[in-house]
This record gives C-alpha cells, sequence and structure tokens, in this order.
C-alpha cells in the first residue's frame, strides 16, 4: 500500500472540494493563489515501448494563502511513488484526478513528486514518442497545475536510449551518454501555458537550415531522400516568410528562444503550435511531386498558421479555453494574410472564400450549430469546443470585424493587446476593450450575436422593376431560429448581366432590411448575387431567375470569384431542396472543361463527389458513371500543369465504377498504362490499391499484400497494414477490425483508425456496414474522454459520411431519442455529423428529414 493510499481519508472532507477534471472554480482559485511557477520535469524513458515512464517532477510556485495544495494527475494512486515538501515526505490524497497535499503554508513552496507517466498523451511508437497536452491532457502524464493561465517556466531533463534525439521547448543544454543511455537536459523556457509544454524523442534525422539570421532545426522520420530533398528548401523559406511576415506586422519579435519542428507520421492534428517544438503531420509537410495546387497552398497555410500562435496563443494565452476560439481564429486570419505574397498567381480572396465558407457553412446549416465562443464549467469538455466554426467561421468573423472597423483600427488594437498581455493571458473582452476605444462601433452588441451565438441569417433579395430598369432593390435578412437577431455586416450586391458587364453595389445590413439606393435606375440584371464580393455570410438566396441563369450560364461568367460564389450558393440550393441533384451534376459536366482557375476545379470536384455519392442512389450513380468518367480522364489528359492532371486524375479514382474504369485503376496501378503529365507516389499507388478493394476487383487482397510488401517506409507500411483488415473482401473480417476498435489502445493511432473507418463506410459498403452505427455512436462519450480534440467529430463524420439510406437516419434519430443525457455539446456534435446523411436520405428517397 502507498503512503497515498494509506492516508487517504485522513483529512477532513470538507478541508477539500474537488470534483473529476479542471473545473473553473478550481481553476480560478489556484489563479488566485498560486505566482511565480515553475517546473522541472525528469522523464526516464526506456528502449522498450511496454515498459513504464517513471518522472519526477519539482514544482516551485508562491503560495498566497494556507491551505490545501491540488494538482492535476489522471493516474491510479499507485502512479504517484511519494510526495515530498523541502525533503521530507508528506501525507497526500489522490482523489478525482487529482494530488491533494494538505495544510501548506503560505510563501514559497517546492513539492517533488515521484510518478509512473501515463502513455495517453505521450504518443509512444515502438522507437519514438512525442507529446501532445491540449487541451488538459499534460494531466495525464505528470502531475501539475493543468490550466492555461497558471504560466510556468519549466525545466526538462530527459533520459533515453542513446541512439535517439529529443527535442523540446527548450534547446538543449546538455547531452551526456553513459552504458547505452543519454541524459539530455533542456533550457528553461519562458513562461507558458502547460499545453504548450512539449517534446519528441526518438529515431529522428535533423535537417537544419539558416534563414535571415535565424537557425531553424526539422526533426522527422522521412527515408524517400529524393521526397525530402524537393521539399526540405520550401519548408523552411515558408517558416522564415512567416516569421518575417509577423514580426512586421505585430512589432514584436519573435517571443521564443529558439525555432524547430518536427514531421511526425500520422500526426492527429494538422499542426500543433508548441514554442520552440512546433509538430506538423509529415505528410503535410512533404508533399509529392504530383501534389495539388491546393495542396501546396494548404501547407504555406499550415505553416503559417503554426508560426501565427507563436504570437497569437503562445505569447498571449486565453485565460479559459472559453476562448480557445481566439487563438485559431487570428492564426487562421493572419496565416491568409502571410501566405498571399508567396503565391503571387493566385487569387488570394478567392482562397478565402473556398478556405473558410463551405466549411463553416457545413456547421452553420445544421441543427448542431454552435456559437463560436462557449462557455465551460470544466477542462475535459474542452476538446468539444473545437470544429469548423472556431478555425473556419471565425476567420470570417474577424474579416467583418476589419471591415467593420478599418484594418489600421484593427492592427494597432491587436499590437496594444499583444504587448499588454505578453507572456499572460488575456480574453476576448481585453481585445474588445482595446478595439471599442478606437471606434465608433458597437462592438459588444456586434460581438454579441457574431461570436456569442449561433447559426447564419437567411438573405434575400428583394427586386422591383419597371420591365426595364430597377425601381427599388432591398436586401432583406432574417433569422432562421426566429429570435430576431440582426448580424451587421458590410457586403457587396452584385448585379450581373448576359454579356459579361456586371456591377458591384455596396450595402451595410445593419438592419432587417436595406434599401439599396445605388440600384435605382440600373439596368433589370441576369442574375443577382447578394454575397458579390465574397465576405457577407449567410444563406444567400438565390431568386428563380438567378437560379435559372447560374444553372444554364454559370461557366460564361468571367470572373473566378463570382463563379465560386455561384457555386457556393447553388450547392446551399441542392442542400435545400431548391435545386435538382442531376441538374447540378450536369451543370458541373458543361463546367469543368470551361473553368480556368484551380481552386474553382478544386471546388467543383469536390462538390461533384458529394453530390455523385451522397445524393444520387446507386442506380442513377452508376448510370452516370461512364459519362463522368469519361470527362474527368479527358480533363486529365488535357490538362496543361500537372497540378491540375493531379486533381482531376484524383477525382477519376474517386468516383470510377465502370468495368472500363475500375479496369484502367488497376493498369496504373500495376504500371501498366500511365497517367498522363502525373508522377504517381508510393502514397498515391497506396490510396490506389484501398480504392481497388473497396470496389471488390478480382485477387485485391492479393493488391493490398503487394503494394504492402512495396513501402519501404516502416511507419507508412505499419499503417498499411492497421487499415488492411478495414478493406478486406471478408465481411468477418471487416467486423473483427472494428470490435477492436472498442479498446482505446487499437483507437491510439487516431489517423489510422478513420482511415480503416472510412472505407469501412465506404459508400459502396455502406449497406453492409450499417450495423456498425449504433455501437459507434456508443463509443462516443469514450473516444471524447480517451482521444484527442478532433478525434470525436472525425469518428462520427468517417462513420456517417459514406451513408445515404432512411434505415441510417433513423439509427442516429433513435439514438439521439434514447440518449436524452447526452452532454448538450455531443448531441451537437452528432447533429452536425449526421446532417448530410439526413439531408442525403431526405433528397434520394424523396422522404421526411428524420
Amino acid at each position: 500500500m502507498t503512503l497515498g493510499s494509506a492516508l487517504a481519508g485522513c483529512m477532513e472532507p470538507a478541508s477539500v472540494d474537488v470534483e473529476t477534471g479542471v473545473s473553473l472554480t478550481l481553476a480560478a482559485r489556484r489563479a488566485a493563489t498560486i505566482s511565480d511557477l515553475r517546473y522541472d520535469v525528469r522523464f526516464d524513458i526506456p528502449t522498450a515501448r511496454t515498459e513504464p515512464i517513471d518522472g519526477r517532477v519539482q514544482v516551485g510556485f508562491t503560495l498566497a494563502d494556507d491551505g490545501p495544495v491540488i494538482l492535476d494527475f489522471t493516474r491510479p494512486v499507485d502512479h504517484v511513488h511519494a510526495v515530498r515538501i523541502g525533503g521530507d515526505e508528506v501525507a497526500y490524497e489522490t482523489r478525482e484526478e487529482h494530488v491533494i497535499v494538505p495544510d501548506v503554508a503560505a510563501g514559497p513552496v517546492e513539492i517533488e513528486i515521484g510518478f509512473t507517466a501515463g502513455d495517453g498523451s505521450l504518443n509512444r511508437q515502438d522507437d519514438f514518442l512525442y507529446t501532445l497536452f491540449v487541451p488538459d491532457r499534460a494531466r495525464v502524464a505528470f502531475p501539475l497545475f493543468d490550466q492555461p493561465n497558471l504560466k510556468a517556466r519549466y525545466r526538462l531533463t530527459l533520459e533515453i536510449p542513446d541512439i535517439w534525439r529529443a527535442v523540446a521547448n527548450g534547446s538543449t543544454d546538455s547531452r551526456s551518454v553513459d552504458g547505452g543511455r543519454a541524459i539530455v537536459e533542456f533550457k528553461e523556457t519562458a513562461p507558458i501555458s502547460s499545453y504548450l509544454f512539449s517534446f519528441a524523442a526518438g529515431r529522428f534525422e535533423v535537417e537544419e537550415a539558416e534563414r535571415n539570421g535565424r537557425a531553424m532545426a526539422m526533426y522527422h522520420r522521412e527515408t524517400d531522400r529524393d521526397r525530402l530533398e524537393q521539399n526540405v528548401d520550401a519548408i523552411f523559406d515558408l517558416h522564415a516568410t512567416a516569421l518575417a511576415w509577423l514580426e512586421e506586422y505585430t512589432g514584436i519579435p519573435y517571443p521564443f528562444e529558439k525555432f524547430d519542428f518536427v514531421a511526425v507520421p500520422s500526426f492527429q492534428y494538422g499542426g500543433m503550435e508548441h514554442p520552440g517544438a512546433i509538430l506538423y503531420r509529415a505528410e503535410g509537410l512533404f508533399l509529392d511531386e504530383s501534389a495539388t495546387q491546393n495542396a501546396h497552398l494548404g501547407r504555406a497555410s499550415l505553416i503559417a498558421h503554426e508560426t501565427a500562435h507563436q504570437w497569437f496563443g503562445n505569447l498571449v494565452t486565453m485565460e479559459w479555453f472559453t476562448d480557445v476560439w481566439m487563438k485559431e481564429t487570428f492564426a487562421n486570419f493572419m496565416a491568409a494574410k502571410i501566405v498571399n505574397p508567396s503565391f503571387p498567381d493566385v487569387d488570394h480572396a478567392l482562397r478565402f472564400l473556398l478556405a473558410h465558407y463551405p466549411a463553416a457553412y457545413s456547421v452553420d446549416r445544421t441543427a448542431g450549430a454552435n456559437p463560436i465562443r462557449q462557455p465551460l464549467d470544466n477542462l475535459n469538455e474542452a476538446g468539444t469546443l473545437y470544429g469548423p466554426i472556431i478555425y473556419q467561421k471565425a476567420p470570417i468573423v474577424v474579416q467583418h470585424l476589419e471591415r467593420l472597423i478599418g484594418e489600421a483600427t484593427l492592427r494597432e488594437g491587436l499590437r496594444e493587446y499583444l504587448h499588454d498581455h505578453a507572456y499572460g493571458n488575456a480574453s476576448w473582452e481585453d481585445l474588445v476593450a482595446a478595439l471599442d476605444r478606437r471606434t465608433d462601433e458597437d462592438l459588444v452588441d456586434w460581438s454579441q450575436v457574431w461570436v456569442d451565438e449561433s447559426r447564419r441569417p437567411r438573405v434575400e433579395v428583394v427586386l422591383a422593376t419597371d420591365g426595364d430598369l430597377i425601381t427599388a432593390l432591398e436586401l432583406r435578412q432574417s433569422d432562421p431560429a426566429a429570435q430576431g437577431r440582426v448580424w451587421n455586416q458590410r457586403l457587396e450586391l452584385l448585379l450581373g448581366y448576359r454579356d459579361g458587364a456586371s456591377a458591384l453595389l455596396p450595402a451595410h445590413l445593419r438592419d432587417p432590411t436595406v434599401t439599396v439606393t445605388e440600384a435605382v435606375g440600373q439596368s433589370v440584371p441576369d442574375y443577382v448575387l447578394a454575397n458579390g464580393k465574397g465576405v457577407g455570410y449567410g444563406l444567400m438566396m438565390l431568386d428563380p431567375a438567378t437560379r435559372e441563369f447560374l444553372l444554364e450560364e454559370l461557366p460564361t461568367i468571367t470572373s473566378p470569384v463570382t463563379r465560386a460564389i455561384a457555386w457556393v450558393s447553388l450547392w446551399d440550393a441542392v442542400l435545400e431542396g431548391g435545386v435538382d441533384v442531376e441538374a447540378f451534376i450536369e451543370l458541373v459536366q458543361r463546367a469543368l472543361p470551361r473553368e480556368t482557375d484551380d481552386q474553382n476545379v478544386s471546388l467543383i470536384l469536390g462538390y461533384l463527389r458529394s453530390s455523385y455519392w451522397s445524393l444520387l442512389a446507386p442506380a442513377r450513380r452508376a448510370s452516370l458513371a461512364s459519362d463522368l468518367e469519361s470527362l474527368l480522364w479527358k480533363e486529365v489528359e488535357r490538362a496543361s500543369r500537372p497540378r491540375a492532371a493531379a486533381a482531376y486524375f484524383n477525382a477519376y479514382r474517386d468516383i470510377a465504377l465502370t468495368s472500363t474504369g475500375v479496369e484502367r485503376l488497376t493498369r496504373v496501378w500495376q504500371g501498366a498504362e500511365a497517367v498522363p503529365g502525373v508522377s504517381l507516389s508510393e502514397r498515391d499507388l497506396t490510396t490506389l490499391a484501398f480504392e481497388l478493394a473497396v470496389r471488390g476487383v478480382d485477387r485485391s487482397d492479393g493488391i493490398l499484400a503487394e503494394q504492402r510488401d512495396r513501402i519501404e517506409n516502416a511507419d507508412r507500411r505499419n499503417e498499411f497494414e492497421f487499415v488492411m483488415p478495414a478493406l478486406a473482401d471478408d465481411m468477418t473480417v471487416r467486423d473483427r477490425f472494428f470490435g477492436a476498435l472498442a479498446d482505446p489502445a487499437h483507437r491510439e493511432r487516431e489517423t489510422w483508425v478513420l482511415r480503416g473507418i472510412r472505407y469501412l463506410h465506404h459508400p459502396l459498403r455502406a449497406r453492409g456496414a450499417e450495423h456498425y452505427i449504433p455501437s459507434s455512436l456508443d463509443l462516443l462519450e469514450e473516444i471524447q474522454r480517451t482521444g484527442d480534440i478532433f478525434f470525436p467529430d472525425r469518428w462520427l463524420g468517417a462513420t456517417l459520411g459514406g451513408h445515404q439510406t432512411v434505415e441510417a437516419a433513423g439509427m442516429v434519430s433513435a439514438y439521439l431519442v434514447e440518449r436524452s443525457d447526452l452532454a448538450p455539446r455531443l448531441r451537437a456534435k452528432v447533429l452536425q455529423a449526421a446532417d448530410g446523411l439526413f439531408r442525403a436520405s431526405r433528397i434520394v428517397n424523396e422522404g421526411e428529414m428524420p
């Protein structure tokens, strides 16, 4: 029996009131009484992944009042070895995921705790590991005060196998080797929040570079030297560009001691912004030769996003995860600005529109839509705050704020905010106060609707004419929740004409109805777009004449941005039942050969995939497959740029159904037929093997086995072997794959799991996979507790995204009825993920939405 368990119950119950997780009440109490916080942490990492990691942490701080000290640690009682103050063991209690030390005297305190680390946030593999502590998972690994507004300085020591390398927030201070073991000590960090403390260790290679006088290092496990060399300079250059831009914009030099990053195979996120040790998904950095323009833009945006976090999130951190959206929003908003100069040939207004609006609408149109800013009582629910509303809608809202108060005003307010709260914490109210002093706009009222409430307005144009000229034009907005809300936004109305002429008319939509006087006397347009410049936000309704014109003549519109706005509005109309799916696909077939902008090509191809797989009954899908395959292959052949050819080939691969199409894919995988203009990589061939297997081609198991043997990189081969059973012809093998996922140990590699689940529920196998849906929903709460922040969303999306039947929709509806006790934010996640299924079941089956 440990000292902790022996003394449990010896304390007065009333002396310590704690609950599971990190409650807002506990966090506020600690923030008010604890200051000057420092950690000295050591982890002894064995060579064998199965052996436990022991450690020690010294927690030094100043305590304002006598009383108990409550640290956070989720592990069982036997994972705490001893607790000492001033070198002497003291009584403690472990309860409700806390280590409680009673009767600590006010003043300087140093508590030392020996522990066995929890593996859940250490992401251990056979020959490497990396930490991922956001939002409250540092407490899984070691005892600490795991809340964002108790910033601390961290010193770290790692004992690791001597053939491993290690990287952390601080630079390496010393490294010594003895008996096959290395001890690595790192320099103390600047004040950072617990979720930003990080390290990685293992069999990594290192690439080093200097840009603008700053040394940088990239740790990686890529074994393909050609692939590495064709990417490495661009990766360093993009980081240097982002750093220089942010230093100039903020007026603050890079605020941390060094700048390194790690390319992690199959990393759970695109990236994570730990200062001095940014983590990236390796696949997002090391692009193939055939990578599309979207992939290159995506990499640049990702690097700019994580770099922007060094100021927005790391230098100034939210007080509480209620405002986690702020750091993500400004990172995305700044990334959009940073990327522009690196891609001078790209239409960046179009890029912002396509990168944000479709994803934001995908949530805001649902019954589970959530506000940007959400209340949070306990950090153990912080992961449920994340999603497209934070990452995509919120940057749109900041863009609206910039248009409302002016670019210079926003920048001045942000500079004041960053300067005044440097290395500390701040809230949304602090930024609003800094901006409010600089504008006559009522930002508190503006923020209430845009930030604190959910959904989007319904916006429509009401036009009166005398036959030839406009006599009156009104822009009307309505609240879908019938609460009378008004979304204050500046937008431009577009009047478009068949001959290519157009007029943009500014409007400030700050009331339910706005009269656009500049329209009076203009010729009657052939089409009208309420969101004429692509910055307005809402369900932009199409009047009948506009809808008819776009379905016939959209490809003739000369402006790429206007075409994109029209596509987004038409897709909304498809989902709302106002445009027939097959009419939309027929427009796609006419538009693609005429589309000249690569970004719009990607948008249209995405809509084609969605409508083809989700909104067509299987018989109609099969009847259209031959024409669509023919169209896409012709576009591959005539594409003048490899990136465009790759985009068309990827779409061809994804939709091919006919025997001709599948045979062509088989020949491509075998190397017997080339794809014009596209050099296929190992990853391309891996995806091809999976797509052939899910289509049930002859000897698909042999194709999978052969492709596995082609893969030389151990990390990628391990992933392939994990996913293979989800592609098996034998249903019992697929059942075993799914059944194993009930064990959290089999869900540790989340990106692998999600890839397998998507193929398990692929539309071609969806009917046979419906029986997995109830069990998948039953696992949701456990997945939220044990997985990383995006896993619940992605689990639901991978599970439901391939289905379209009334029966599948009914399973979700039944679950929501039966689970009336489901936490509200998890219920919202289900409604968001199921929205496409509900709409598909109505459209395909012409029934009522469940």
